[in-house]
């Protein structure tokens, strides 16, 4: 059964390695109806939004994609999210999609005008579709930015607003979400314990 599941928190809450743990536990289960020769294949997507824009982010995204099962396949996607994985999306039975906070930065560094907002919200719609209309089970991973100070300049706002508003419709959509603080996570929406 296809399920989506949004991993909500902070930077270094731990999202990233419980959305991995969440990807492993539902990636088993799905397989369990092939034979041995069709589950060697790799089954899980994992779809990374992070550029490289520097040596330190550099360094991070090395350390993800090592924390990663060697199995999986890696797609990068830092912009066109749908248009990248609308014609592979069919061929897995997991996707981890991690993660929509740089996504969303991602888009409105590259349109960052007074319509950007709703822009950026038709293309999460168009995501959730996609997701819909996909047999996957989906974990995606977000930064929750609301628990802070009001950033001080006009692009962190529209930032900050573009990000809530896509959270917003993701958790509305998630058969489950999770918030985590300190490496612990604290389910806000679903049956207790589903997809661990």
């Amino acid at each position: 059964m296809s399920r989506l599941t949004l991993v909500l928190g902070g930077v270094r809450a731990g999202k990233s390695a419980f959305a991995l743990r969440l990807a492993l536990r539902q990636a088993p289960s799905r397989a369990s109806g092939r034979s041995q020769g069709e589950r060697e294949g790799s089954r899980v997507l994992f779809v990374a939004t992070a550029e490289a824009g520097d040596d330190e982010m550099a360094a991070r995204i090395a350390a993800h994609r090592a924390s990663r099962p060697a199995e999986w396949t890696t797609l990068e996607a830092p912009v066109d999210v749908v248009g990248a994985l609308e014609p592979v999306v069919d061929g897995y039975d997991t996707v981890v999609l991690d993660c929509l906070t740089l996504w969303v930065s991602n888009l409105l560094l590259r349109a960052p005008d007074a319509s950007a907002g709703e822009v950026i919200a038709a293309q999460a719609e168009e995501l959730l579709a996609l997701q819909e209309r996909s047999a996957a089970s989906w974990v995606v991973v977000s930064n929750e930015v609301g628990l802070g100070v009001i950033p001080p300049t006009e692009l962190g706002r529209a930032f900050e607003d573009a990000l809530g508003r896509v959270n917003q419709l993701f958790a509305a959509q998630a058969d489950a979400v999770y918030f985590m603080a300190a490496g612990l996570p604290l389910q806000m929406k679903g049956e207790a314990g589903a997809g661990l």
